[in-house]
């Protein structure tokens, strides 16, 4: 490699990737003035000025050629090898190789993107590269005025010239939305520079937002006359113009029609548990208001049936539904992308929740999953743009303010999104049409008594609502107003009483109640009143709550603590103690569903159960009012301590399949319970455990979404004494503290899948042991920073990840691991090759296996990529090795992947073939869909050696769209290696060629067969 230099920033200095440090100011500043005029001679005259301005000290020749011979040897000391710097009779020069120095290369990637004008995105792609060299102001640490007044703003203009034009390209693209906030914080940094404003005003036209681009024309005219004098330049003035006639040549043609989402469009919907009675014409308003408005909200007190309505019009108008009549104006099955249920019950309440999580709750529904540290709102946008999707958010009164904010951004971003909402009172967004949900209608032949007939068959085999037995059943619907929960609850009791019984019953409970149409409160709800039918379905519930035994009583108001679906480990170990015992909570839980009070479906192999959100609030309350739920919140915290430790220590083992089917069906009560670690007093410390145990337990990864573990891990380092976790310009695996004694919760030799010991309390604050934990979750940080090709969020979190490194009394592995991951993936230094497999011993040596086999896929990546053909192959074998040895599927497909790529840069192409196939197939069978996205690209590469060049180009544009579906950014060494495949590809192929099958890969309807496509020849070897 040799010398390498960079002056797009502070001045650096490496030989074959390891850094020279100059320790001189003069010496610095002297590099700096060569490497300005790198490859020319500089005369002695002009390095004066540049070192000492117009004040040279005497015999400044002589000054100058004694710093030159020390900056000689220094280089030539440091590297072992001459150093580049010659004499010549005028002066001196230094010679550079071709690609050298930062500033040679970024020239000559702007040059590459002026020849390719007309191809836009090919332009975005190189300015994006060229741009990507800055680290910050040219020559930053370098002490001369001449070169900071002169050479340094003439860099800084020519990286402004590239910003502008790859806006320009993204412009053509299509891509308004996304380069809005840059354009934002450009002419903020750079207030009179009229194209950036220019630019914003356009894209602002074109995101429906004309008013705003008016307003940013004023706002720069302003600017221009207080500042220079002068009004906007012609072509400023020309737009404005235009923007005023709404002239629709500012509108770009419509975008080609998306490839449609891998699997094509879903159906996000449960399925329905029970039979759906009646509504029938309040179903086909709400689909008539659909075709019309795009967002309806269905209101409604607690128990009327707004999630069950909605749920039912949702799943008519899906693209599986049966609704076959004419809908909008299209009909049924309008929604190709997809109909969607996002539930936010499980989201916190009020006052409590993360900043963001309403954003990934939705993407979470929507099946969103993305690498990169781009907001989620930003990745959600991307999502929904150019889709017709239909989204139910249910149970939304708690989170009123922060759903119409997304919504408002989302309908207008997203024209093809239209959204059924659940919610006890409206929205308040713009453009919301509100539809009060009433209570079932109670007659003859009312849906009330229909649903009352149904259920009453159900739990009494024989139950009738005719005959004698007509008037009771009625007189029973119109006492309970309805209200389909309370009649669903009370029909549960008709196996043990008859309908006349249960009247008697409800008459002691009901004699309060004499609400009337009229009353305070009616106007909310116009076709209703409001306080009757809470008051209604409020004593219906203490009816039932009194008809349940005292301990099924007590289960229910611990129950409460849960969000969303548990299992029945998870209720044994939170809700078991006086006066209920562990093996008693299965036939009490039974007894709950029985009664109506928790639903009980499969999932995953077990059961799940769940509170309707009503029965949950009202069991909250009841634990509130016993004192109770603090208490219950820590218990559930342990359990899911203890479930996210045992998944960590479960990693690269037999069971590691079993342990992420766990975690993600647990994923919204470990949220829950990070949140209360987050917000209770006393808890930060836990909750840094939870977030560390999360991430070597490859949740975030495995799921698709590092970017929220990344937020978690920052959460919880900024609730801990000490310094904060660095900034954060952004909202992998990771590795787990320490497994041994006194390193918290599910370390032990059990690899099974049971709850494993209980937490310990941790370490007193402040201790070398307490910081130990904040040092593992800042080096999880910083891998995950490195993966979202976020290169200045890992530079910030690096550095506070070595602060915190040093109030330890030892070494930490986990940041020799974060170190080598850096060198490799920031810099493609061959330093990582060793950082990592020091990391790798380390972690050995201290029996923490998953994290063990986590450095070991790092350290082969480096080795291939860094390393020589012997290191490299060994290492991709020892890799696999280590993996089967533990039997750990995920890692196992992993190892393949290592080993075919080590096959791929140093071995047979051939074979690598065949070991990346498999990795892939067998990702895919575990349902992780953002592993083979890595697969698919590095098959591209090996099916290219090869010499399919045409199967390769369709695979690398498989592989494209994968990274586009989930968000994964190249960094590195991967990056480079993937645009110098692309570019043989282009040679060998023609343009024509090459573009027709990068876009057959790019819109095949499932990449991933794609890749597996023609099957196996002679298989990997690899049981």
């Amino acid at each position: 490699m040799g010398f390498a230099f960079g002056i797009l920033g502070p001045l650096e200095v490496t030989f074959d990737g390891v850094p020279i440090v100059i320790g001189s100011a003069k010496q610095r500043a002297l590099m700096a003035a060569l490497l300005v005029d790198a490859g020319q001679v500089v005369p002695v005259e002009t390095l004066v000025a540049r070192l000492w301005g117009e004040r040279p000290p005497d015999g400044v020749r002589n000054t100058l050629q004694n710093h030159v011979l020390r900056l000689r040897r220094r280089l030539s000391a440091a590297a072992g090898a001459e150093a580049p710097i010659l004499s010549r009779p005028r002066g001196y020069l230094v010679e550079v190789a071709d690609g050298a120095l930062d500033a040679h290369r970024f020239d000559r990637l702007r040059a590459e993107a002026v020849g390719a004008a007309g191809d836009n995105a090919r332009v975005a792609e190189l300015l994006r590269e060229a741009l990507s060299l800055w680290r910050g102001d040219p020559l930053a640490d370098v002490e001369s005025d001449l070169l900071r007044r002169e050479v340094a703003p003439a860099l800084a203009e020519r990286r402004l010239c590239a910003v502008e034009s790859r806006v320009e390209a993204d412009l053509a693209l299509g891509r308004h939305a996304e380069v809005l906030a840059e354009l934002r914080e450009l002419t903020a940094a750079h207030p009179l520079q009229e194209r950036f404003w220019g630019q914003r005003m356009l894209a602002l036209c074109r995101a429906g937002r004309p008013g705003e681009a008016l307003r940013c024309y004023a706002t720069v005219r302003e600017l221009l006359a207080d500042e220079l004098g002068v009004d906007p330049c012609a072509e400023l003035r020309e737009l404005h113009g235009r923007i005023l006639a709404a002239d629709p040549g500012l509108v770009p043609a419509p975008r080609p029609e998306p490839p449609p989402p891998i699997g094509g469009g879903g159906c996000g919907l449960p399925a329905e548990l029970t039979s759906f009675v009646g509504r029938e014409g309040l179903i086909e308003r709400v689909e008539g208001l659909l075709g019309a408005a795009r967002l309806v909200t269905l209101t409604g007190v607690g128990g009327v049936g707004k999630t069950r309505l909605a749920l039912r019009v949702a799943a008519r108008l899906s693209a599986e539904g049966r609704h076959a009549e004419p809908w909008a104006p299209e009909a049924a099955g309008v929604f190709g992308d997809g109909v969607w249920l996002a539930d936010l019950a499980v989201v916190s309440e009020p006052g409590r929740i993360e900043p963001g999580r309403i954003e990934a709750a939705v993407a979470e529904a929507l099946g969103v999953r993305d690498q990169s540290a781009r907001p989620v709102r930003e990745v959600l946008l991307g999502h929904l743009r150019e889709r017709r999707t239909l989204l139910v958010l249910d149970n939304c009164e708690h989170v009123v303010a922060a759903v119409a904010e997304l919504l408002g951004v989302l309908l207008r971003g997203a024209p093809g999104l239209r959204v059924l909402a659940t919610s006890r009172q409206a929205l308040g967004v713009p453009g919301e049409h509100v539809l009060p949900v009433p209570p079932l209608t109670v007659d003859e032949d009312g849906e009330a008594l229909r649903l009352l007939a149904d259920r009453g068959a159900a739990a009494a085999p024989g139950f009738t609502a005719e005959g004698p037995a007509r008037a009771a059943a009625l007189q029973l619907c119109r006492r309970l107003d309805g209200l389909p929960l309370a009649i669903e609850l009370a029909a549960v009791r008709l196996g043990a009483l008859s309908l006349d019984e249960m009247l008697e019953r409800l008459d002691d409970r009901f004699h309060l109640l004499t609400g009337e149409p009229g009353e305070p409160g009616e106007a909310l709800y116009a076709a209703w009143p409001v306080p009757r039918y809470q008051r209604t379905l409020q004593g219906v519930i203490d009816w039932s709550h009194g008809l349940c035994t005292e301990r099924e009583q007590v289960l229910w108001a611990r129950l409460s603590v849960f969000a969303g679906d548990f299992d029945l480990a998870a209720a044994e170990a939170v809700c078991d103690g006086p006066p209920i015992a562990r093996g008693d909570v299965l036939d009490l839980l039974a007894g709950l569903v029985r009664k109506s009070i928790v639903t009980a479906q499969p999932a995953g192999g077990r059961t799940a159960y769940r509170l309707l959100e009503t029965i949950r609030q009202y069991g909250l309350a009841r634990l509130r009012e016993l004192g109770r739920e603090a208490g219950l919140r820590v218990r559930h915290r342990d359990h899911y301590l203890r479930l996210a430790a045992g998944a960590a220590a479960g990693w690269c083992g037999p069971e590691e399949a079993v342990w992420l089917s766990r975690t993600r069906l647990a994923l919204p009560n470990l949220r829950a319970a990070m949140e209360f670690c987050l917000t209770w007093p006393g808890e930060a410390v836990a909750g840094l455990r939870l977030a560390v145990h999360l991430t070597s337990a490859q949740t975030w990864f495995f799921g698709g979404t590092p970017a929220e573990g990344r937020r978690w891990l920052l959460a919880a380092l900024a609730q801990q004494p000490g310094p904060g976790p660095g900034p954060d310009p952004g909202p992998g695996p990771g590795l787990g503290p320490g497994h041994g004694p006194g390193h918290g919760p599910g370390h032990g030799p059990g690899r099974g899948p049971g709850p494993g010991p209980d937490p310990s309390p941790g370490p007193a604050p402040g201790t070398a042991q307490d910081v130990r934990p904040q040092v593992v979750a800042s080096a999880f940080a910083v891998w995950i920073a490195l993966c979202q090709g976020d290169p200045e969020g890992a530079d910030a979190l690096l550095a506070a990840c070595r602060e915190r490194a040093g109030r330890l009394d030892g070494p930490e592995p986990a940041v020799t691991f974060a170190e080598g991951a850096y060198a490799l993936l920031r810099h493609a230094d061959p330093a990582a090759i060793g950082l990592l497999a020091r990391a790798r011993a380390e972690l050995r040596r201290d029996g923490r296996i998953g994290d063990t086999h986590l450095a070991t896929l790092v350290w082969a990546m480096a080795a291939v990529f860094l390393g020589d053909r012997e290191t490299a192959l060994a290492a991709g074998s020892e890799y696999l090795a280590e993996a089967r040895a533990h039997q750990g599927a995920w890692a196992t497909s992993w190892g393949l992947w290592g080993v075919g790529l080590a096959e791929l840069r140093h071995g047979d192409p051939h074979r690598a073939v065949e070991l990346l196939r498999d990795s892939v197939e067998r990702q895919r069978a575990l349902g992780d869909r953002w592993s083979p996205t890595w697969g698919v690209e590095v098959l591209a590469w090996a099916v290219a050696a090869t010499g399919d060049v045409a199967r390769a180009a369709r695979l690398l544009g498989a592989g494209e769209r994968l990274r586009r579906e989930f968000g994964v950014l190249l960094t590195g060494p991967f990056r480079q290696a993937h645009l110098a495949v692309a570019e043989g590809l282009r040679g060998a192929l023609g343009g024509e060629r090459w573009a027709a099958a990068f876009a057959a890969g790019s819109a095949a309807p499932d990449p991933f067969a794609e890749a597996l496509a023609g099957g196996r020849t002679s298989g990997s070897g690899v049981s």
